[in-house]
């Protein structure tokens, strides 16, 4: 960043420099401009006229209602240059592109040992043609790969199996190394997040231009800090917490933002408790719910099964990136900052209408009767505003 005149990037939040390696990365192309890389380089906690920039993400992400449609529509586009006598080789995914088949499954069958497979076989046949198409797909296109149904939800194979963190290709004769970033068809591919992977939902016609080799163009955001401080008590639950956490940002107003949970204290939770807050982003509001790559990211890559060499290199390269959360890291520079005592979360439930209106389990008997007292006087008032007005002039009736 020298080259550029910036030196104190070690403050700037760790979302914010992962971004800055995408656009250095892309600098001086038809994607990323000098000027991009010098906006967001010089990030401010307080935005007065926030800029917008080119972010070209590692891959991409479908769920089956708006990935067939994508890939549909690249099948048309290589038979439009089939037909005015190009190559339709060439037209293929610009970057990495699954495509997990999850929400479109029926189940015929359930409570029985052979119910997952003869659900699986039965959506094989329901659905034939779409399945020969993704087939042909996968065969004929660079870059594109369908997870097949039955594997488990886009968020968990995401998790669990697609991302690597940091990611390789070779450039130019050479093998470089970058972090790990993603958009997908889906508002909590957010879940991500809790693995230190940067990435959020955005619609199918974003995705699409992405896969088209065209930049996601967004502001530069203002980025909320989140200190969690001390220990969950026994008997507390990641819903429990993620219901507190929830209510908490909401109230504050992060839409538009990024959430970063960056104190070391955030060590204490486990992979799971983390992806299960950032999967919540759009419920809190916010773009994502960001957990920098600290040891228990590789712990979780290894438990995972993922190659040890790849364990290895992100290890590496977040250290020496300085992108990797430890005791010894400098506080960023945030926005705002915000402390959530832990050890002061109790037993919670989803509110009856939005999962941010938590209700203490505690207070469970009270909202209770206070819903049921709203619903029966809401259709007392129904009853009696459909049975007293005439039929003319709007008065009531005799």
């Amino acid at each position: 960043m020298q080259e550029y005149g910036f030196d104190d990037i070690d403050r700037l939040p760790f979302s914010i420099r992962i971004l800055l390696e995408n656009l250095l990365r892309h600098a001086n192309t038809d994607l990323v401009t000098e000027e991009d890389v010098a906006n967001l380089a010089s990030w401010q906690p307080v935005m007065q006229d926030s800029k917008s920039i080119s972010f070209m993400p590692g891959r991409v992400v479908l769920q089956d209602f708006t990935g067939v449609p994508a890939i549909v529509d690249l099948a048309a586009l290589r038979s439009a240059v089939a037909r005015h006598g190009g190559d339709p080789e060439i037209m293929n995914p610009f970057i990495p592109a699954h495509l997990i088949i999850d929400h479109s499954i029926q189940v015929d069958r359930f409570g029985d040992k052979d119910a997952f497979s003869y659900n699986v076989q039965r959506e094989m046949e329901r659905n034939r043609e779409r399945y020969t198409m993704l087939h042909w797909g996968q065969m004929a296109f660079a870059n594109f790969r369908v997870i097949p149904p039955g594997t488990g939800i886009v968020h968990q194979v995401n998790l669990e199996y697609l991302a690597s963190v940091v990611q390789t290709a070779e450039r130019k004769g050479e093998m470089v190394a970058y972090p790990d970033t993603v958009i997908g068809t889906d508002s909590h591919t957010t879940m991500i997040n809790g693995l230190g992977v940067l990435g959020w939902g955005v619609g199918g016609i974003e995705a699409e231009a992405v896969l088209l080799g065209q930049p996601y163009s967004m502001q530069i955001p203002e980025v909320v800090g989140v200190k969690l401080c001390g220990k969950l008590k026994k008997g507390i639950t990641a819903t429990d917490m993620v219901l507190t956490i929830t209510e908490f940002l909401r109230n504050k107003g992060v839409v538009g933002r990024f959430v970063e949970f960056f104190d070391p204290g955030t060590e204490a939770l486990s992979l799971p408790d983390r992806a299960t807050i950032a999967n919540m982003a759009p419920e809190y509001g916010a773009t994502m719910g960001f957990f920098p790559v600290d040891k228990e990211t590789l712990r979780y890559l290894h438990v995972s099964g993922r190659n040890a060499k790849l364990v290895s290199l992100v290890e590496k390269y977040k250290k020496e990136q300085g992108l990797f959360l430890s005791q010894d890291s400098l506080e960023p520079t945030y926005s705002v900052v915000y402390e959530i005592e832990l050890d002061q979360i109790e037993p919670s439930l989803a509110g009856p209408r939005k999962p941010q209106e938590r209700i203490p389990l505690s207070g469970m008997s009270n909202a209770f009767k206070a819903q049921l007292t709203e619903k029966l006087e809401q259709d007392a008032a129904e009853m009696n505003g459909s049975c007293c007005w005439g039929d003319e002039g709007g008065g009531l009736a005799n």
